[in-house]
């Protein structure tokens, strides 16, 4: 007789308690883990794995642009941050100093344009050695003081960060934009989540930067989350680190300069759009473990549905399936995959073997389907692709209902009541953004559509509308 294990699945619902919800699914479907170290967090093999899904996606985007992986110190000594003063100011609150070094203070990075532009000091020379594009995977550490919130607020994270240098301001403006296509694409097509991308504002962009792109989640909370960024760092960067080169007249320039970056606060994402009551739900091109196979064991039988479950291993071996065959009941072994959102379950038993055929349990909408043992591949393959189409139109319904247009001040204090992302006209100016804040409790801008324009008045002052401006709470 099959055992009974602890059932250690959620306690609250998503729409009842989203946060306690999304802490619990984190924790239980095995993905991070609260460290001793306050701040910080352990990311468990289910959530490394999808990181590592999603390095080994975008090396390949970036390769194709050009862009080759470096590595730099971890360490950053502080005068490095007193060549950008706006920048340095930007980032002073979160900073981790660790012991000094006899001559200054030495700095664990918050980020690397320091470090990395010192190196490109010595190494650019001519416009032979642009544009020079270098990326890198690493770790970096924010000393947050708000409460630690497993992939979206922890002293320390993994990300990329890309940094450019071009000969032309043309060049940078073109690429900059481009790596933020990139993300979005990342989003769509293996995270099956649309974003919000856009500029952000005077008030909003990274310290130091001539401007910021960005790409927003909108999360079910009606909350967003900002997933990624690129920056257009002008020359300011490049005049504080004395980076320069001879162009083809022999003159002296000052080259042009972007940054970007996307982070694990992606799993994190992922995690709240797609889970539902049961636990996580993994598109199918981020699963380490596409299917799982669960043999449905009867006293007499257990030999032969145990090696036609194995022969269906095999079959599917490029999917890296998962033969469940402990000593719990099903029951038990479909509510532990369910909550660590394995995209599909097949289920063969006794009854199956004399049928031929095997039940697929689809992850996604729970959805049973008969498969003859003849097509357990191709249909796989076929309901697979299906999934991970099926879950972008998913969210990308829940997202264009999450988004209402707003012409004046209530209704954008309305909308906010209903957990919902504003799209208005807006004057762009700094202190009528300032008073946001004050007017609307707890809003703030997103980021402003590249390519739209406004036809009336800014919603919150009155006056001539400059931008379209997404305005909501973000997480």
């Amino acid at each position: 007789m099959s055992k009974q294990k602890d059932n250690k699945g959620l306690t609250v619902k998503k729409s009842e308690n989203f946060s306690e919800w999304y802490n619990q699914v984190v924790q239980k479907a095995e993905l991070a883990d609260y460290s001793d170290v306050k701040g910080f967090m352990v990311i468990r093999p289910n959530a490394y794995s999808i990181w590592e899904i999603i390095t080994e996606y975008f090396n390949k985007r970036i390769k194709a642009l050009g862009v080759r992986n470096a590595y730099f110190p971890l360490l950053i000594p502080e005068s490095f941050f007193k060549k950008e003063a706006e920048h340095a100011k930007g980032f002073q609150p979160e900073v981790a100093w660790v012991s000094n070094r006899e001559d200054e203070r030495l700095a664990i990075r918050p980020t690397s344009e320091t470090i990395m532009y010192d190196s490109y000091s010595k190494w650019i020379r001519s416009w032979r050695d642009l544009p020079l594009r270098i990326n890198q995977w690493c770790n970096v550490v924010r000393w947050e003081t708000k409460a630690t919130r497993l992939f979206l607020r922890t002293r320390e994270f993994l990300w990329q960060e890309g940094h450019c240098v071009y000969e032309t301001e043309k060049e940078c403006e073109e690429e900059t934009k481009i790596y933020l296509k990139e993300y979005e694409k990342l989003c769509r097509d293996i995270l099956a989540m649309p974003v919000l991308a856009g500029k952000k504002t005077e008030k909003e962009k990274f310290s130091g930067a001539k401007y910021t792109l960005s790409i927003e989640g909108i999360m079910p909370d009606g909350k967003a989350l900002q997933m990624g960024t690129s920056h257009n760092l002008g020359q300011g960067f490049a005049k504080s680190f004395g980076i320069s080169f001879l162009d083809k007249n022999e003159k002296r320039n000052i080259p042009w300069q972007n940054s970007w970056g996307v982070s694990t606060r992606l799993i994190g994402a992922l995690t709240m759009v797609h889970g539902d009551d049961k636990g996580l739900v993994l598109p199918p091109k981020l699963a380490y473990n596409k299917v799982v196979i669960i043999p449905l064991l009867f006293k007499g039988k257990e030999k032969s549905v145990l090696k036609k479950a194995k022969e269906i291993l095999e079959k599917l071996k490029e999917h890296d399936p998962i033969l469940d065959d402990r000593d719990y009941s099903p029951g038990w072994k479909f509510s532990e995959w369910e909550l660590k959102g394995i995209p599909m379950r097949i289920e063969i038993g006794p009854k199956d073997i004399q049928k031929k055929q095997v039940i697929i349990v689809r992850r996604d909408n729970g959805e049973k389907i008969e498969v003859k043992e003849n097509d357990i591949e191709k249909e796989v393959i076929k309901l697979l692709e299906n999934i991970q189409k099926s879950m972008l139109k998913k969210s990308e319904k829940n997202f264009k209902e999450k988004i209402v247009s707003v012409k004046n001040l209530n209704e954008l204090k309305g909308a906010i009541e209903e957990q919902k992302i504003a799209k208005a006209d807006f004057c762009n100016k700094g202190e009528c953004e300032e008073s946001l804040k004050e007017k609307v409790d707890g809003a703030k801008t997103l980021n402003m559509p590249l390519e739209e324009t406004p036809k009336g008045k800014c919603v919150i002052c009155g006056k001539k509308a400059t931008e379209i401006v997404y305005i909501g709470k973000s997480h």
